[in-house]
């Protein structure tokens, strides 16, 4: 299997937040032409690589092509937005759910009229309102620093200028990896490894790997990619909650023990119970994960578009969620990614035509 670990690396150096994917997606672009026949750009800035299936079918929703899978993996990232430039100092408000706790002194990039490195600072305590001091300090008290004088950086930072982190990678024991937008670039990457993988495979069934737009704050990538490229069904890969300090309940998983298989009513029943059987028979481990509601993911949209599509979540479980020092199991990843190859590959003709949506489907 190759080794996606430099490839993710890269993937967590660049910008790329939500709503201004650009950096990423030409990273990403670049890697999947190689591994599909077709790659597109859509017109919210979700990505598109087509791998075409060997076979047509008359079972699929469009008789005139190929049964079709999405496979939507979010690339877009949290971060955060220039509001005010005062005396020098950049004030920030947030791209996504950030918790303003884990920012002083995390280092960033300001991606003004040049990047200029900066880092988070906050104002000295005694200079706070008194119902300031105490306890977590608000983003509006929050500042970035870039260390040049008032009237230069006035001159380089621009209201609506965009603020990404920088903390770099870093591998940790246990064949782990920490860094900034791993949610959802880790999942990027095993898509990556299942395209890989189907280098070696034929299969019948045309695949979309879509790396989709503006998650964090719409969901508005992988609607409007659903509804242009129409899927027969969809596997959304994302992250999920892992064990970790004060995080230990059933809602969190271990990392380095598998990915997770959403169960709920955001996803479909029928899928959930071919991704079961085929992770046991591959003996890759997995642990269902209960989704009551809404899944939080990409999934939500999907799901709904058109007329329905069935639906399927795969996450991988990560630490730290939504902070530059997020980590995960590279093991996890790699799973993934072959659970991925192997259910494409193993997709017959007439499989729509199986599916159900019924209570027994998880037995």
């Amino acid at each position: 299997m190759t080794d996606i670990v430099p490839f993710l690396k890269s993937l967590v150096s660049v910008s790329g937040l939500s709503a201004y994917e650009s950096p990423v997606a030409r990273l990403i672009e670049e890697t999947w032409k190689p591994l599909v026949d077709e790659v597109s750009v859509s017109r919210l800035g979700s990505l598109h690589g087509l791998k075409k299936g060997r076979a047509k079918s008359p079972l699929a929703l469009r008789p005139s092509a190929h049964p079709s899978i999405m496979i939507a993996t979010h690339m877009d990232a949290i971060g955060l937005i220039v509001t005010q430039v005062i005396d020098g100092f950049i004030h920030l408000e947030a791209i996504g759910g950030i918790d303003p706790r884990i920012l002083p002194g995390t280092p960033v990039i300001v991606h003004g009229r040049q990047d200029l490195p900066g880092v988070v600072v906050m104002p000295p305590m005694k200079t706070l309102p008194e119902d300031q001091r105490d306890g977590a300090i608000g983003l509006p008290h929050l500042l970035a620093d870039v260390g040049l004088l008032p009237s230069k950086v006035t001159s380089l930072v621009r209201v609506g200028d965009l603020v990404s982190f920088d903390t770099q990678p870093v591998d940790l024991a246990g064949e782990t990896l920490s860094g900034h937008s791993l949610d959802n670039r880790a999942s990027v990457a095993a898509l990556t490894v299942c395209l890989q993988e189907l280098q070696g495979k034929s299969h019948v069934w045309d695949v979309w790997a879509v790396a989709t737009s503006q998650e964090e704050v719409t969901l508005g990538g992988s609607a409007t990619s659903a509804f242009d490229l129409h899927p027969d069904l969809a596997v959304v890969v994302d992250v999920t909650f892992g064990k970790g300090p004060g995080a230990n309940g059933w809602e969190t998983f271990p990392l380095g023990e598998g990915p997770t298989l959403g169960w709920g009513a955001n996803l479909h029943p029928f899928l959930y119970k071919k991704f079961k059987e085929l992770a046991d028979r591959l003996e890759i481990p997995v642990a269902m994960e209960l989704v009551p509601l809404h899944s939080g993911t990409d999934a939500y949209s999907i799901q709904a578009a058109r007329e329905g599509i069935p639906t399927m979540l795969l996450e991988i479980p990560m630490r730290y969620m939504h902070t530059p020092v997020e980590v995960i199991s590279i093991k996890d990843v790699q799973r993934v990614g072959r659970l991925l190859s192997e259910f494409i590959s193993g997709l017959q003709l007439d499989f729509i035509s199986t599916i159900v949506w019924e209570e027994e489907a998880q037995e």
